[in-house]
């Protein structure tokens, strides 16, 4: 828990914001290694801190026929390696209430998926590790919900936890990136992170040859997000990188690619430095005389 604390005081102190970055899921020992370098060599010349994101498993895939990952033993050794080569902290995910104890003895950070919000029992036991855990604000659900779901966290006895906003479902296929939700998510007292990625999201929204559909995305868009993010003072900025978006295994459409990762970044650092956005703003309502 020492640690824990730690690692989340020092991302709660980040100035301008912390990052939370990497490929969507792990391909290979190879390729994590390589973007974790690469990721990690960007933020130390910008200064921010960095936390190597990437899934052992991605569990809701749009088909069962879609690439998952390598599974939760063989993923876990691997982000145990970029952890000991790189020197980096790490996030994953976790779908199951069993299992966050394997999780939490290598990630310094539990992701809780969007989908899951609000399910208790993965909640706790993800509390129950020590570890830092970030929720994301499910699609279907007001920002007033993540309030519920960060006590929970708080309520099974550890104060690390931070809340994520990654979008939200506007009719079909669509989700809607609502800036004002950056501000409500602040009631819940803890870290705001924006996924400018996941945001970007189209659910299902992409035919496949030969019959289906996978999720699309707003690639173009990212930029747009990010800048409103920052600018509306959140803590950390969530973004999947890829070195070959066009030939990622999942979520291609939306994820940044990693030859425009400094650029955009400097950008994104430039304006939270003139932004203040994380003060809230004193309206003066009495009447006003010259």
């Amino acid at each position: 828990m020492e640690s824990s604390m730690a690692l989340f005081n020092h991302l709660k102190a980040a100035e301008p914001f912390f990052l939370l970055a990497g490929p969507n899921v792990i391909e290979s020992e190879q390729h994590a290694l390589k973007m974790a370098g690469h990721i990690k060599s960007v933020a130390t010349k910008l200064g921010l801190p960095l936390v190597f994101k990437s899934s052992f498993d991605k569990a809701n895939r749009t088909s069962s026929k879609s690439f998952r990952g390598p599974g939760m033993e063989e993923g876990l050794k691997i982000l145990e390696k970029v952890k000991m080569t790189h020197g980096l902290p790490v996030v994953t995910d976790v779908h199951e209430s069993w299992q966050c104890e394997a999780v939490g003895r290598v990630a310094d950070i539990i992701q809780i998926p969007a989908f899951l919000c609000r399910q208790t029992d993965l909640l706790v036991a993800a509390a129950k590790t020590g570890k830092i855990i970030n929720i994301k604000k499910g699609q279907m659900c007001a920002a007033s919900v993540m309030d519920n779901s960060a006590e929970k966290i708080r309520l099974a006895g550890n104060p690390n936890v931070m809340v994520c906003e990654r979008g939200t479902m506007h009719g079909y296929n669509d989700l809607v990136f609502d800036p004002r939700n950056l501000e409500w998510l602040r009631e819940a007292n803890c870290p705001v992170v924006a996924d400018i990625t996941h945001s970007l999201q189209q659910p299902a929204g992409r035919k496949l040859e030969g019959g289906g559909v996978a999720s699309g995305g707003l690639r173009e868009l990212i930029p747009c997000i990010a800048r409103t993010a920052v600018a509306a003072g959140v803590d950390g900025i969530f973004m999947e990188v890829h070195d070959d978006p066009l030939s990622a295994p999942v979520d291609g459409p939306t994820q940044w690619p990693l030859r425009h990762l400094e650029e955009l970044l400097e950008e994104l650092i430039a304006i939270a430095r003139v932004s203040k956005g994380k003060k809230p703003f004193k309206i003066d309502l009495t009447p006003y005389t010259e």
